[in-house]
């Protein structure tokens, strides 16, 4: 049975903050290793604490920059792309925010387009020019509400944190892994007699594998965040086959591969800006939903 919007909305966000509710259940346990290791459970929270504020501060306030000079993207005026800015305007209304978002272009021949920011007032929308040159008017606004979704919806917000989790949670298990490396494990081990050299064990265990843990739960975040953005851009236009029309565009796009993405960007863009690998570890890697079953739920609203 098909599945209206509204009930694909409400299903992915409640699928997201359960996937979020695991990550604070992940950092809970890091922070618990990383004060067993030090001998200080308290000690141990106290500067996981500390790391965790000041690497969210430095994200909260330079990370959407910090991004966009990344990805190379470029501001650009009303007058150098009106197509683009006609579209994000109008969306902004459809989509009921008070400011449409910065417009950026990045100059790649591959279709690809990313939202971020912190909220909906400090937002930006960033397109390929290919995907300017390639998409019809209803398929380009098909992918701008997708984008619009992710900045009323909060997901820039989301991953955002979940960015900060994943770097929180590899901080401290390279102290770890590096503090147990040079010796530091084994002198406490020999100190604390049996006990020390299990709690040696559980950290090292958890310093291994926290993070690829994390990276698991931030992957799955962004690929059901990429099914609500879908929904609501379809809301938001009231054409799902527009973006169904995109997604297929881009899906059959012979060079996808943005010269200028990274590992730490990619979960940003509408599609992977890599070249698409299949596989069951892929899969379970990959940062965006096969785009297929993208397109079908699409066909089905």
């Amino acid at each position: 049975m098909a599945r209206s919007m509204f009930e694909e909305i409400r299903a992915n966000k409640l699928r997201s903050w359960l996937i979020m509710f695991m990550f604070f259940i992940l950092i809970a346990i890091v922070g618990v290793a990383f004060g067993l290791y030090i001998g200080d459970i308290y000690i141990g929270t106290a500067i996981a604490v500390i790391i965790g504020i000041v690497y969210t501060l430095v994200v909260w306030n330079r990370g959407d920059k910090m991004i966009l000079s990344m990805t190379g993207a470029k501001e650009v005026t009303k007058k150098e792309f009106p197509h683009l800015f006609h579209a994000v305007e109008g969306l902004t209304v459809a989509a009921g925010l008070k400011k449409p978002p910065k417009c950026y272009v990045i100059k790649d021949t591959a279709l690809n387009a990313f939202a971020t920011g912190r909220d909906p007032e400090h937002a930006s929308i960033t397109v390929t020019t290919g995907l300017l040159d390639k998409l019809s008017r209803e398929e380009l606004e098909g992918v701008i509400a997708h984008e619009m979704s992710h900045i009323k919806n909060y997901d820039i917000r989301m991953m955002m944190l979940a960015a900060v989790m994943v770097g929180i949670i590899v901080l401290l298990s390279d102290f770890m892994l590096h503090s147990f490396l040079w010796g530091g494990g084994r002198r406490r081990s020999r100190n604390d007699g049996g006990s020390g050299a299990i709690m040696m064990v559980i950290a090292l265990v958890v310093a291994i594998l926290a993070p690829i843990f994390a990276q698991l739960i931030k992957l799955a975040v962004s690929r059901k965040r990429e099914y609500l953005a879908d929904a609501s851009a379809a809301m938001i236009t009231r054409y799902p086959p527009g973006l169904a029309s995109a997604l297929a565009k881009i899906r059959s796009d012979p060079d996808p591969l943005v010269d200028h993405a990274n590992r730490a960007t990619a979960h940003l863009f509408i599609s992977t800006p890599f070249r698409k690998k299949k596989g069951f570890l892929t899969g379970m890697f990959s940062t965006h939903p096969p785009i297929e079953e993208r397109i079908a739920r699409l066909k089905r609203m």
